[in-house]
């Protein structure tokens, strides 16, 4: 789910986001996905695919949407207008102001606000995450995030399938191992482990940023897998 940005002070909460600065330089910076139009739906979301009645259950859960407060109202608004569409997530938690303006604040500060950690770095903690939770909304969405982010589709695709496959730069390899170990066992990181990010080149607040996106979506993961969460079927064919 790559939407607009907060207000770029750290930490402060702002209802409607604002387009993203640039962030500091990662191993990997390519062109952002911001400014381009949405991705049509492809064949493979036409009434016989798989995914066709994605939007229509987007969970299993029978939750009625509360009426939108005008902040988050405003959101989806934005959302419209550089994605094209609310991504299902945001309806999901929709059943709760409180809860869906947290989601979105707490989102919005991790994968977009100020950080050692460039955006598409972000985008590969999440799908290196999530494919070790086999969480089908976030591979899909942030899979497409991948794929937009670095301009280069088989690097989402190595990020859903198996991050180790890719040729990626040491600093990503460590970030991605750490993520990914602190997903899987979690009591058996250590020092060591912050050693290895530190030789990467990562500062303490960078270590810190890996921990808190992957901590994020091992949530994330969770909730999705617990309420059968579906993507938008417009992520299938988004940035191929």
């Amino acid at each position: 789910m790559v939407i607009a940005n907060r207000n770029a002070g750290r930490r402060r909460k702002t209802p409607v986001a604002k387009p993203a600065q640039r962030t500091k330089r990662g191993a990997s910076d390519h062109r952002p996905a911001e400014g381009r139009a949405p991705a049509a739906p492809g064949k493979g979301n036409g009434p016989d695919s798989a995914a066709a009645s994605d939007d229509v259950k987007i969970t299993a859960l029978d939750l009625a949407a509360a009426p939108l407060s005008p902040a988050m109202q405003a959101y989806f608004a934005k959302c419209e207008e550089k994605l094209g569409f609310v991504p299902n997530v945001l309806k999901a938690y929709a059943f709760d102001m409180a809860k869906l303006e947290a989601f979105v604040a707490m989102y919005n500060d991790l994968m977009l606000g100020p950080s050692g950690l460039s955006k598409l770095e972000r985008e590969m903690i999440a799908v290196a995450v999530s494919s070790a939770n086999r969480c089908y909304y976030c591979l899909v969405a942030h899979g497409a995030a991948v794929r937009a982010l670095s301009a280069d589709p088989p690097l989402g695709e190595l990020m859903v399938m198996n991050y180790r496959a890719a040729r990626l730069s040491t600093r990503q390899r460590a970030m991605l191992d750490f993520a990914v170990k602190l997903t899987t066992d979690p009591w058996a990181v250590e020092e060591a482990d912050r050693a290895s990010l530190r030789r990467a080149g990562f500062t303490a607040r960078d270590i810190w940023d890996i921990a808190a996106v992957a901590g994020f979506f091992n949530m994330s993961n969770r909730v999705a897998s617990a309420t059968d969460m579906r993507p938008n079927a417009v992520y299938h064919a988004h940035a191929r």
